[in-house]
Parts: structure tokens; C-alpha cells; sequence
């Protein structure tokens, strides 16, 4: 792509967090663009000695700015980036993963040049293992529709619009407050459920523009996704109230199918190995069940599988659990968690 006086300017902002194994991977990806970023920018999130020196011994090898900051998680770190950064357009790439060469190219192409009310544009990804060894060559549309177009299937399902894969105006950014601080998981489909809900546009470019790595070390495997959850699930339970005149059943129609078998199957895990978050998964169960309990649109039936569920995994001895046989599958627990 031509460059010209008139070209939207862009911002990358790379969020890191004790990953010099995987950074430069990530870095480089980036100054290999078509279309050259106008600014690069770290954010050091609080990172141990030994990899805040990995960090500016690569600083010494590309030009980007780096802001350190105390530990605050990766949607702090992605909001510092933006306000130090004075692009029109933001991007942002996780540690771990590594752009497409034409990722940001593709994502200007897609915006639109008389558009007011434009919020994002994005597109497909690849998955990689941590090596970045390719999986799949496109993910997103295995997952999810899109564009999206109701409110129903982002409450319903998972959204996969990607930060990594996106691009987004600097001014909706701001106007909806960037990314909510409070999750370290689920923090992506929050943003863009309140750019959607403020009526910004978006575009979906059907082709992928960066490789996702997933790996053992991934948010996703840790504990701090089934508390991100949970969060999540509250913040959607409390904005979006049942009405039952429209016939509008969120929390039964929606948020129950999406994250109930989540909080079942962690709890599974937890119970069967016993581990040290145990207890705290089994508290962000019975909340869940709670909640449940006293919502009068959901079916009887469910609650008491999940009331018994709930019984066995928190109140039961993991040495009993585990002679259950394979516990995914007692009657108790399918129609939960299948």
C-alpha cells in the first residue's frame, strides 16, 4: 500500500508480561508489516528483573518505546498503551502470538472512508502451538458468526473478535472507557460488546491477519479465567435483565447455556485433582448456583441437577469423587455438562 499524507495512522501496542521466550517472535512480526506502524509500544507489566533486562536488551534491536508499569493485568497494560499512544488507529498483539506480514494493510483496506460511527475492523486467525507450528489456518468462523448483527448471539455465545486481529478507532476506544481493568479473561468480548451496544460499526475481513498461539502457559488454563468468568457472567446477569414482557429471557436463554458448563467442568477439574484453587472454584460454583436458584425462569429440572452437582463436587472427598467412575458422565452431571 501507497503511503501517503492522508493515510490513517496506526499504533501496535504489545502487552508483556514475563515473555522474553516469545516476544521477539511477536516484535518482529510487526516491523515486518507492508503497511509500517506509526508507533510500537511495550508496556512492561510488571515484569521480573532477569525479563524487564531481556525486554531492553531487544529494545537495543527495534525501535519501540517501552512504558514499564506495576503489575495491573493485560487490560491495564493495553489501556496504558492506548493513552500514551497518539495514533488514530490502535492494534494490539499478545506476547505470544505474531502478526500475518499484512495484517495492518488488510485492516485499513477494510475502513470505511465516510463512516462516523466506525469502531473496528477484524478478521480470522490461525492457531499455532507455542512454537508457532500451525493447527488450524482459520478459526474464527468455526467458532462464531459474523459480522455480528444481535445482541442475542453475542449474549448467547462466545464472540471471537480478537484484539490481535483487529483494529480499532482510537475515538470509540475511548468514548466506551477501552478495556475493563477487572478481567484477565473475557476482557476481549466485553470491549466489544460495549462497542456494538454504543452503536459503532464494524467490518469482518474474511481471511486470517494473525497466528494465535495456545499453549499450557495460556490465560486460558489458569485460574485466573474462572475467576475472570464468573466476573463476566455477573456483569452481563446485572446489564441485562430478564423482560419477561418482551419475552426476553436472558439469564435462561443466554447466560445459563454459555457459562454453566464452564463453571461445571472447572469445578470437575478442580475436585478431581484436588488442587490448591479447589476451594475457590468450588465458591464460584455454588454462586452460580445461587444465582440460579433464584432466577423463576429456569427449568426445575435444571436446578436440581445442579443443586446435586454442586452437592457432590464442593461438599464431597476427591478419594469418593474419583470412585465415581468417569464423573463427566454420571447421569447427574451429562445434561449439564454435554
Amino acid at each position: 500500500m501507497n503511503q501517503t499524507k492522508n493515510r490513517p495512522s496506526v499504533a501496535v501496542i504489545v502487552p508483556f508480561y514475563n515473555g522474553s521466550k516469545w516476544v521477539e517472535r511477536a516484535i518482529e512480526s510487526i516491523y515486518q508489516q507492508t503497511f509500517p506502524a506509526d508507533e510500537v509500544i511495550v508496556v512492561n507489566d510488571g515484569s521480573k528483573a532477569d525479563e524487564q533486562v531481556a525486554l531492553y536488551a531487544l529494545n537495543e534491536k527495534y525501535p519501540f518505546r517501552i512504558i514499564d508499569k506495576p503489575n495491573g493485568g493485560q487490560g491495564s497494560a493495553r489501556n496504558l498503551g492506548a493513552t500514551v499512544s497518539t495514533a488514530d488507529y490502535l492494534c494490539f498483539l499478545d506476547q505470544d502470538d505474531f502478526y500475518l506480514p499484512d495484517h495492518i494493510e488488510v485492516l485499513v483496506r477494510a475502513i470505511p472512508k465516510k463512516e462516523p460511527r466506525f469502531g473496528f475492523a477484524y478478521g480470522d486467525c490461525m492457531e499455532a502451538d507455542g512454537d508457532g507450528n500451525i493447527v488450524r489456518s482459520s478459526m474464527v468462523k468455526e467458532h462464531a458468526a459474523h459480522p455480528k448483527h444481535s445482541i442475542l448471539d453475542l449474549l448467547r455465545n462466545d464472540m471471537f473478535i480478537l484484539p490481535s486481529a483487529s483494529i480499532i478507532c482510537r475515538k470509540a476506544y475511548n468514548a466506551v472507557g477501552g478495556f475493563d481493568e477487572q478481567f484477565t479473561g473475557y476482557e476481549d468480548d466485553d470491549l466489544f460488546m460495549r462497542l456494538f451496544r454504543k452503536g459503532y460499526t464494524h467490518r469482518f475481513v474474511d481471511r486470517p491477519v494473525y497466528v494465535w498461539c495456545i499453549h499450557i502457559e495460556s490465560t486460558s488454563y489458569s485460574v485466573r479465567m474462572s475467576r475472570s468468568r464468573f466476573r463476566y457472567f455477573k456483569k452481563l446477569a446485572d446489564a441485562f435483565p430478564d423482560d419477561s414482557g418482551r419475552a426476553r429471557f436472558y439469564f435462561r436463554d443466554c447466560l445459563v447455556p454459555r457459562f454453566g458448563r464452564a463453571f461445571i467442568v472447572d469445578a470437575i477439574k478442580a475436585t478431581m485433582t484436588n488442587g490448591e484453587h479447589r476451594e475457590e472454584i468450588g465458591s464460584i460454583l455454588k454462586q452460580y448456583a445461587a444465582m440460579v436458584m433464584d432466577n423463576p425462569n429456569v427449568a426445575r429440572r435444571y436446578k436440581f441437577k445442579l443443586a446435586l452437582a454442586t452437592f457432590v463436587l464442593t461438599s464431597c472427598p476427591p478419594a469418593m469423587v474419583k470412585s465415581m467412575r468417569r464423573l463427566a458422565y454420571m447421569p447427574v452431571f451429562r445434561r449439564l455438562v454435554i
